[in-house]
């Protein structure tokens, strides 16, 4: 079994049924969907039936998700405003079109939503110690790093002789996300992507934080040690590697997986990263699309 990790989408279905063509992710296989799945583009029901119809996904909340809930449920007309002009004219039109039992169903299901996983896979890419396992946090935007050290820290789980959490189980991780804000994991963006989290240690043992919420285009905006400019050589969205150093061992301690769909043709793609290899498959936005 593999885990995949995909993150806003952002309405563009073609693009999202594309990417999972090229990566092929089995029956067996989980696919984590780290939200943002509506608004912007053209479709943003079909990339939530797509999603709904993966045999083994795992999906979480995006800000786009809350953003929707919020507006709905306060039928505030200032409200309805910001999210129209946050690209949700489409996603309040295709959901207005909606027979009553459908719309009930979907927006009992957005409102289900968690607001972060973690998930342990094998390490493929590890030179040290191979067939060893990493644990993986994974939310919309980011997290709040050092409250999520210092909730390890309560559990009497501290930073091992090589300064990463390599010892923190995948159970220890869960309760400490418990303790994050949620406005934190839905919007965060420079004090996550600026600074180390202090979880990988100098062997690169340790938890990495996969995130999309930020459009890798504009990623260098936030973000310091980037591997790479967050676009390829014809400009468009690319997943990135953040963090390494000699303090993490060459290890990336975070992962932009926001392609930038949201900004549509061009520059915008839908990608999916297989986490064990982290191998990655990239669907271009159409123009028109």
């Amino acid at each position: 079994m593999a885990t995949y990790v995909t993150s806003d989408a952002h309405g563009h279905a073609r693009a999202l049924d594309r990417a999972l063509e090229l990566a092929q992710p089995g029956s067996n296989d989980a696919v984590f969907v780290l939200g943002d799945m509506v608004d912007r583009g053209p479709d943003p029901l079909g990339v939530v039936r797509i999603v709904r119809s993966l045999p083994n996904t795992h999906v979480l909340m995006g800000n786009h998700e809350a953003m929707l809930l919020e507006t709905i449920l306060t039928g505030d007309e200032s409200d309805m405003m910001a999210w129209h002009m946050n690209g949700g004219f489409v996603t309040s039109e295709q959901l207005d079109a909606l027979a009553r039992d459908a719309y009930v169903d979907v927006m009992d299901w957005f409102a289900e939503l968690p607001t972060f996983a973690v998930v342990e896979v094998d390490d493929a890419r590890r030179s040290v110690a191979p067939g060893a396992r990493r644990s993986h946090v994974l939310c919309h935007a980011g997290i709040d790093a050092s409250r999520l050290r210092e909730s390890l820290a309560a559990m009497g789980v501290t930073a091992d002789t090589q300064g990463g959490y390599g010892g923190a189980t995948p159970r220890n991780l869960l309760d400490a996300m418990v303790q994050q804000r949620v406005d934190d994991l839905l919007w965060i963006r420079r004090e996550f992507w600026s600074e180390p989290t202090g979880l990988v240690g100098c062997d690169g043992r340790g938890p990495v934080v996969i995130a999309g919420h930020t459009p890798s285009v504009l990623l260098g905006r936030y973000a310091t040690l980037m591997c790479g400019d967050g676009v390829d050589e014809a400009l468009r969205g690319v997943m990135v590697e953040v963090g390494p150093s000699r303090d993490t061992g060459g290890v990336a301690d975070r992962i932009c997986i926001d392609c930038s769909a949201a900004t549509g043709y061009p520059s915008g793609r839908v990608g999916i990263m297989r986490l064990e290899d982290r191998r990655v498959w990239l669907a271009d936005i159409e123009e028109g699309a």
